[in-house]
């Protein structure tokens, strides 16, 4: 069977955008102080999850125990109870004070987050994640709920940038559908996170590269590992799954500079890599440099434990492939987000 060729593309597009016409004619004629979503096309958005959004744990295991009418049931009797925050709750607070910020600078513009809650759970479930969201203040118009289904096949259908959830096998499959993914990770220590600047760690290597260096490391050693560096520091790494993220907070960023707010921008972007800096840091650096792309600080550990560092940063969320990673940055308080992306994955299952 033969795809929809560029006219039928073409036609869909045009479609979509007289619907999209028509809408903001029907709302033009509202009055409201809410800004409105903006179109998917322009926007960032950010997929996230009940699981990853609130604590759910005391529901999950009522879910787990006594099976789905059970669960539904007691969300029900509880949805005037409001739900605690879970891993990506001060994320999404993030995302949202941006936002405010952008509005204040650009308010016809619609190149901002757009927050999307996408879940498995079913519509009876929706008022007690409607009235909590309600209670926080967060701005989520876009509800995606599948009813028990994976909903990871509408990620697309919403233009997802980037998607969390506490689902690690729903974000392997989101990642395989090559869509920007992560598990999200409860810290094990509560930390206080700035609410006037969003403020997102990296991994480099199976995060924001691809993992050609990192199978040089596991399958050859350090040694041919920072031999290889060196012969290709002018050789570019191949994207990874979050190179698009950075990428859109970078332009996020540009809107910041060209307002003269620089020094004081919402947005502060974190490299927190395993690699030696003399011996493998100038090919990350050239790398970005040739993606156009700027990283405000860049932390070359040389091996050395990432969670004291993740500590002084404190960021919203921190991005890793490797669960060892992970679970430091847990211990001391950071919330992370585990990216099951490249080699370290065949390790971490072997173990």
């Amino acid at each position: 069977m033969s795809g929809s060729g560029p006219e039928e593309e073409e036609a869909g597009l045009q479609e979509a955008e007289r619907d999209w016409a028509a809408a903001k004619a029907f709302y033009d004629n509202l009055v409201s102080k809410k800004p409105r979503p903006p179109k998917p096309q322009h926007a960032i958005t950010v997929a996230v999850s009940s699981r990853a959004l609130f604590d759910l744990v005391e529901e999950r295991r009522i879910y787990e125990e006594q099976g789905v009418e059970k669960y539904v049931e007691y969300q029900q009797q509880n949805e005037n109870v409001t739900l605690k925050p879970g891993p990506a709750f001060h994320f999404v607070k993030a995302l949202e004070h941006v936002n405010a910020r952008l509005l204040e600078l650009y308010p016809d513009d619609e190149e901002r987050f757009d927050i999307v809650l996408m879940t498995n759970n079913h519509a009876q479930v929706g008022v007690r994640l409607i009235n909590s969201i309600n209670h926080y203040g967060i701005t989520i118009e876009r509800f995606c709920m599948t009813g028990g289904k994976s909903p990871v096949g509408y990620l697309t259908a919403y233009l997802t940038n980037l998607y969390l959830s506490a689902d690690s096998e729903k974000v392997q499959e989101a990642i395989e559908a090559g869509i920007a993914s992560a598990t999200m990770f409860t810290a094990n220590k509560d930390v206080a996170y700035s609410d006037t600047q969003l403020r997102v760690a990296f991994d480099g290597d199976a995060v924001l590269f691809s993992d050609e260096s990192e199978q040089i490391v596991k399958e050859q050693g350090l040694d041919k590992f920072f031999e290889h560096e060196q012969l290709n520091e002018n050789k570019p790494l191949a994207q990874g799954p979050l190179k698009g993220f950075l990428e859109d907070l970078g332009k996020l960023q540009k809107k910041f500079y060209a307002k003269n707010e620089r020094l004081n921008c919402p947005i502060r972007t974190f490299l927190v890599t395993a690699r030696s800096a003399a011996s493998s840091g100038a090919r990350v650096l050239k790398t970005l440099r040739s993606w156009g792309l700027e990283i405000d600080e860049a932390l070359f550990l040389a091996g050395a434990p990432k969670g004291p560092i993740l500590v002084k940063i404190r960021p919203h969320i921190f991005f890793d492939d490797q669960m060892f990673h992970i679970e430091g940055a847990q211990k001391l308080g950071t919330i992370a987000a585990h990216v099951p992306y490249g080699i370290a994955q065949k390790y971490q299952k072997s173990a």
